[in-house]
């Protein structure tokens, strides 16, 4: 098959890895090979504007790393322009005895246009462009870049570490700290090779002024010698038309020192170069003063009057200008683009909120405002939002939002609580009407009509009643809620009960920057080290499940730290901590100084309990099935009769067995360990489970003066 590509389409077939090496023999060749006037007009302009684009890039980075090639593009520059240098000074030594032009009308037009064909003027324009280059911009942007190459460099091992311990904290993935650590390498790489990239932009300033000299000297002895000019001829022909190679060869260079000074003096910003310095003189309260400075300087007799006046005149009408954009609010967000009909986004499919409540179809207007304020009751998400703020309070960490929505699953007047997806809680309402309920202060004989149920938060009996019973039922000592609280009071009970499943890493992570603001010594004994994020996730819902909010985290983070002291254990860090936190516990069933009722084991049942077989797997005794129910129906039997919660004391063995068969069978009863119980605080015992005998009429024990651990 015959070839029938184009010669540019060949070239652009080149593979692209192949173009730099291809470049660097283009610029040995331009050294060594003798080339056209026109082609060297070609390769000028061509410098000059790959120095201008440099320039344009450097200026349009937001970071100085968004332009981490500049150390190598500095490199291939300086060559290109060295490269030039060669070449023409070969063309000028050569043919410049012919006249301008047979060095190329580049060169020609900056020794005639610029200097005006005058090369001694040329020789100061040179000279003042090199003090600028070499004394200002490259001597400024090389110590800078020193400078900075040191500081990243010491800097280095402490962000390597700063890693390593958000790692071991669980405040960034691997993949993000694997990206953080490759910033902080090409960071380092990045200033170290502009601290010596510097170096060839001084370089080429050096080599610019030899050849220079070369030029001239070489120019006057082959024009004198070689094609009998005199000292005037040659100067003229010679030495003009080197100011025009070095001017042509001094502009790209002066353009490429800026382009370092600018790379090596940026602050990383979200903007460019030129955004940023514009955002930051956007200020009207700084062009007041110059335009009044500028006016008071122009009234003084002296001054020319022209100049200044009109430049104060400038300066206000920016200041002004600044003034009214400032005034101007915002504009609106740009609308969302519409998206495909057949797109589907991850946001469709998945449900991010922790806590849902599912409402059946004819409860929907419980969310309503203006229908709930018809009725006398308060819309849901009131209600909701309410008990959302309580919880907060109580748990000390900021609950995550509730999501309330319809749900066809459900009968018609049957709400749902969900907590992951997974309902924890289900009741029904009825909405138009009031729940009358019976917490034990009704008369008998009330008279009060309505529908038998029974309230789903604290299993009380109760009447759903029409509003206009409201009053008698009040008078009859019913406590009346509408539907609205109903849900809210059941979804608070359950959301409680399950609280600790509420606390993840984000919220621990809140928790403790809350905290470390005011014991920053206190949080850096317990985290990250010996407790990175995940550990003091789960031994903070460890701690929650066992009744220990987090409202105070300071006594809480004391006891845990010294805690870790003396037991790196999980359990045993635990037990230790709600030693140190028992008034805490104690007190929900008791205040200070007020008599806790408790029960007890007989002793050879807890002999049993404790002798008995062991959980492989968590190391807690088994309870068999006949002992476990006796347990329980004694512990409500006590409950019951002292009608109030109890608490159940037993050996710190067997405390953490006994608490997971009673949590959700006696929710009344609060599970210790002798060594959880405060020495100051009175004891009556109400109860001795498993004893054979029935037991003696409750004694109260006066509060023992002190009691050694278990």
């Amino acid at each position: 098959m015959p070839d029938t590509l184009s010669p540019l389409a060949r070239i652009a077939a080149v593979p692209a890895s192949l173009a730099l090496p291809l470049g660097i023999f283009a610029l040995l060749a331009l050294m060594v090979l003798p080339i056209p006037a026109l082609l060297l007009d070609i390769f000028f302009v061509l410098n000059i504007a790959i120095s201008i684009a440099v320039l344009m890039v450097a200026l349009n980075a937001r970071r100085p790393l968004d332009f981490s090639s500049f150390p190598s593009v500095l490199l291939f520059a300086t060559l290109l322009r060295l490269a030039l240098n060669v070449a023409s000074t070969r063309v000028v030594l050569v043919h410049g005895h012919e006249g301008g032009a047979a060095a190329g009308h580049v060169i020609e037009s900056f020794a005639a246009f610029l200097v005006g064909g005058n090369f001694v003027v040329g020789l100061f324009v040179f000279a003042i462009l090199m003090i600028i280059n070499m004394i200002v911009i490259t001597k400024g942007a090389g110590r800078v870049s020193e400078v900075s190459a040191r500081f990243v460099l010491d800097a280095l091992p402490g962000k390597q570490m700063a890693i390593d311990a958000d790692i071991a904290a669980g405040l960034v993935t691997a993949d993000a700290a694997r990206e953080r650590r490759r910033e902080v390498t090409v960071e380092a790489d990045f200033y170290g090779s502009m601290d010596g990239a510097s170096k060839f932009v001084k370089g080429d300033a050096m080599a610019a002024l030899l050849i220079l000299g070369v030029n001239i000297v070489a120019g006057f002895a082959i024009g004198m010698l070689s094609h009998d000019l005199s000292a005037a001829e040659a100067g003229e022909a010679y030495v003009t038309l080197a100011v025009g190679d070095a001017l042509v060869a001094q502009v790209p260079a002066l353009l490429l020192s800026i382009a370092a000074a600018a790379i090596v003096t940026r602050v990383s910003d979200q903007r460019d170069l030129a955004g940023q310095i514009g955002g930051q003189f956007a200020d009207p309260r700084g062009w007041l003063p110059v335009a009044l400075i500028l006016g008071a300087v122009g009234l003084v007799p002296a001054m020319p009057q022209t100049i200044f006046l009109p430049g104060a005149g400038i300066a206000t009408a920016i200041w002004w200008h600044l003034k009214r954009r400032a005034a101007v609010p915002p504009p609106p967000a740009a609308s969302v683009e519409e998206v495909a009909p057949d797109h589907i986004a991850l946001a469709d499919v998945a449900d991010s909120t922790l806590v849902t409540i599912e409402l059946g179809y004819g409860l929907v207007g419980l969310v309503d405002a203006a229908r709930q304020g018809n009725e006398g009751g308060a819309p849901l998400i009131t209600r909701i939002t309410g008990i959302r703020k309580q919880l907060s309070r109580d748990l000390g960490f900021v609950l995550p939002q509730f999501r309330i929505r319809d749900s066809l699953d459900l009968a018609a007047q049957d709400y749902a609580v969900l907590m992951g997806g997974v309902t924890i809680a289900r009741g029904g309402v009825r909405p138009g009407k009031l729940l009358a309920i019976d917490a034990g202060e009704v008369r008998p004989g009330h008279g009060l009509t309505g529908e038998p149920t029974r309230d789903p938060s604290f299993d009380c009996p109760a009447l759903w009643i029409a509003p206009g019973a409201r009053d008698h039922a009040v008078a009859e000592g019913f406590l009346v809620v509408d539907p609205s609280t109903v849900i809210a009071t059941h979804a608070n009970q359950v959301l409680l009960a399950e609280a600790h499943q509420l606390l993840g890493p984000d919220e621990v992570r809140e928790w403790v920057d809350g905290l470390k603001a005011r014991a920053p010594a206190l949080v850096e004994a317990v985290t990250p080290d010996p407790l990175p994020l995940p550990a003091l996730t789960r031994t903070l819902r460890a701690l929650m499940a066992d009744g220990i909010g987090l409202a105070h985290p300071q006594p809480l983070f004391t006891a845990l730290a010294l805690a870790m002291q003396t037991s790196s254990d999980f359990d045993a860090v635990i037990d230790a901590v709600r030693v140190d936190l028992a008034p805490r516990l104690v007190a929900r069933l008791a205040a200070p100084g007020e008599t806790l009722k408790v029960a007890t084991l007989d002793a050879g049942l807890e002999s049993a309990i404790l002798g008995g077989m062991i959980d492989p797997a968590t190391g807690l005794p088994l309870i068999e099935p006949d002992c476990g129910q006796l347990i329980v129906r004694e512990m409500n039997r006590i409950a019951d009769a002292e009608q109030g919660a109890v608490a159940l004391i037993v050996q710190p063995p067997a405390r953490r067995a006994l608490a997971a068969l009673l949590k959700q069978r006696s929710p009344r009863c609060l599970v210790l360990s002798i060594a959880e119980l405060p020495p100051a605080q009175p004891i009556a015992v109400v109860g001795v489970i498993g004893e054979a005998a029935p037991a003696a009429p409750p004694t109260a024990l006066a509060a023992p003066q002190a009691r050694e651990p278990a």
